[in-house]
Parts: C-alpha cells; structure tokens; sequence
C-alpha cells in the first residue's frame, strides 16, 4: 500500500467495529432518537449574563474544532481536478481495487455516522456499514458431548487483516482527516434525528461503552433461536445469539467486541483509548 502511515483516513477506527457481527434483526435506518421537548422560556436577567444551553441543545463536551495531536491536513494539488471529498480522498490513497473490496462509499458520511450511532444501540445493520464485513461467515461448535455451544476460536482469525490495518493506522493523521470533513459528519448526524447535537460527543460516548466492554474469561455460549413452523432459515448462521441475558441485552458495539474475541478485544481497545486522547480536550 502505498500510503501505509495513512491507511484508514477519514473512515477512522470507530467504523471497524462493526466487522464482527453475525446476526442482524435489520431495519434500514436506526431507530431515531425522540425529538427533543423544548424546556420552558427563561426570561434573561437585567444584568448581561452568558445564555444557558437551551433544552433541545445540549452544551458541546468535545468540540472538535479543541481537538489535541491533530496534524494539519497534507496540501492539496495546486490543481486538483475535483473538489475534495471523502470519496475522492479513498479512492486517491486505496485505489479503485481496495475501495471495491473493504468499502462501500455511497453515501459514506451517512454510512459512518449511522454505524458510530447504532454501535451504542440495539442494532446495527451491515447494510449501513461503510465497511464490508470480512469473509468468512461465523462459526460454533459444541463444548463436549452436549455441552453447550460456544463461539468458536477459528471465528476470532476472520478479523485480522482489519486489526492489522487498524493497528497499522496513524491516529493523529485520521484524526486531522476527520476534522478536515467533520461538517459532513455534522450534518449526516443532524439529518439522522439530532438537530443542536455534536456528533464529535456520540463519537466519544460510544468508544467509552466499548471500552467498558467485559473481556470473557472463557468461551461465549451462543444459541440458534427456536424456529416455529416448517421454514427453516437457510443461513441460521447469521441468526446466533448470546446465550446469556445479560450479553444479549448490550448494546451492539459491546456484543461486537465480544464476538471478537478477547486478544482482539484487547488490541482493538489499546488503539480506542489513544483516538479517545485525541478526540478529545484532556
């Protein structure tokens, strides 16, 4: 590759955690958080005073115009022949061929925010990825004669060409890359359902759920949901779940990292708390 210091640019590390999911109950487009209800009118003081946060715009934690360790964006051509975009920007550092194989640049803003989004929620469609998933499907098997099933070892290999390029990635280039197309971020979120909030805030609010994520001291059962009727799945592989409540209760991005595996967990966390440092004022 020939640009290896910037192997991931603007599709930056939040948008591979997506990579490990096996079972999708899809809907198209998230669930859209409620509209927010405007709090009452405050009438202002006589003496100038700063105005409060309205109701509907929460104050910014993370401004990404604060952001720490950012490098300043490579000069463009003296003659570019279209403007800059994220698309443009892929297809100039992976080429044509790469592009075709691990993204799907349509709509590529929309695609990163909606993931980042679902990754702290109940579902995460593939199809909203802007990475295709690695090859392969996922893989159980039994723990003795009628033990339960559990995620298999061979499922975690599925993932390394991904944590290899993620480990690879310098952060404070995809970081400066990410500033340098943040208003279209912004306004993906916005049109998303969150009109007055900071993406750059989701950003963070989700790397710290999936870094609170439990590492599993040992293998994770799984189950097949129980099929009522004579149609049977045809892929009952994409349709495993947590066998355990709790585990199936989490948010999409923690059952990702849990479907991982433990040394990929932890290797992708080592790279999630330095980004977090950078996207962020402390």
């Amino acid at each position: 590759m020939n640009h290896p210091a910037r192997i991931l640019t603007i599709a930056f590390v939040l948008a591979l955690l997506g990579l490990g999911a096996w079972h999708w109950r899809d809907a198209w487009w998230p669930a859209r958080a409620p509209a927010p209800v405007a709090g009452p009118v405050v009438v202002a003081p006589a003496a100038p005073a700063a105005p409060a946060p309205a109701a509907s715009q929460p104050a910014v934690r993370h401004p990404i115009d604060a952001v720490a360790g950012a490098e300043a964006p490579e000069p463009a051509p003296s003659a570019p022949a279209t403007p800059p975009t994220v698309e443009n920007a892929l297809a100039r550092l992976f080429g044509q061929e790469l592009l075709a194989t691990m993204f799907q640049t349509d709509g590529f803003a929309q695609r990163v925010v909606a993931t980042v989004d679902n990754l702290g929620r109940e579902k995460a469609p593939a199809r909203l990825w802007p990475l295709h998933p690695p090859a392969g499907r996922f893989t159980a098997h039994k723990q003795g004669e009628g033990g339960a099933e559990v995620i298999a070892a061979d499922n975690f290999v599925r993932y390394s060409r991904h944590l290899t390029l993620v480990e690879q990635v310098d952060l404070a280039r995809v970081v400066a890359l990410y500033k340098r197309f943040y208003p279209q971020f912004q306004q993906a979120y916005e049109e998303l359902g969150y009109p007055g909030r900071h993406f750059n805030d989701r950003v963070v609010e989700v790397i710290d759920l999936l870094l609170a994520t439990p590492e599993a001291r040992e293998p994770v059962p799984v189950r097949l949901p129980v099929i009522q009727g004579p149609m049977q799945p045809q892929r009952p592989w994409l349709l495993y779940e947590f066998a355990e409540p709790e585990r199936q209760a989490m948010a999409a991005g923690p059952q990702l990292m849990m479907r991982m595996g433990p040394e990929n967990q932890r290797r992708l966390k080592v790279r999630l708390m330095a980004l977090r440092k950078l996207l962020t004022r402390t």
